[in-house]
């Protein structure tokens, strides 16, 4: 009589990524795209710039103070139009995280399309509290007088 080892069989590392047609395996990259391309349409129509279209960022509301999301609206706006100096003195964060998103995006999709797994982008500790001291000193300095060249 066999016993059943004492741990499972270890899964493949991605199952469906080499079953299915190319165009099959592209589908979550396309929808995501998709999505992004029609959230960025609507922001590329529809001016952050003239009041009324969106809500007021709850923080700047209540105490007068740039959150670090502040302005990238307005730099999603002024990247989808083409202004991308405007895009960088909006929110500068938010620009250097449309361009990290379409190099994700492309490798996921070449990967996808040859039926290897996602890449996997995995930050140590010691690089996520690095953005997070980027983004903290960005979030400070924009509300500082002298840092007025970086706020929205």
């Amino acid at each position: 009589m066999d016993a059943a080892p004492p741990y499972p069989a270890p899964a493949p590392a991605h199952p469906a990524a080499a079953t299915g047609t190319p165009l099959r395996r592209l589908l979550v990259p396309l929808a995501t795209l998709g999505a992004v391309a029609a959230a960025f349409t609507y922001v590329g129509l529809v001016d952050p710039n003239r009041p009324g279209h969106y809500p007021v960022c709850p923080l700047y509301g209540f105490t007068g103070v740039y959150c670090p999301g502040c302005g990238g609206l307005r730099s999603a706006h002024d990247f989808i139009t083409g202004h991308f100096a405007a895009a960088l003195g909006a929110n500068a964060p938010a620009v250097v995280g449309y361009l990290v998103f379409a190099v994700g995006w492309a490798l996921w999709a070449v990967r996808s399309a040859r039926g290897l797994p996602p890449p996997r982008f995995a930050l140590s500790d010691r690089q996520w509290w690095l953005v997070g001291a980027v983004v903290l000193i960005f979030s400070v300095v924009r509300n500082l007088p002298f840092g007025s060249v970086i706020a929205p």
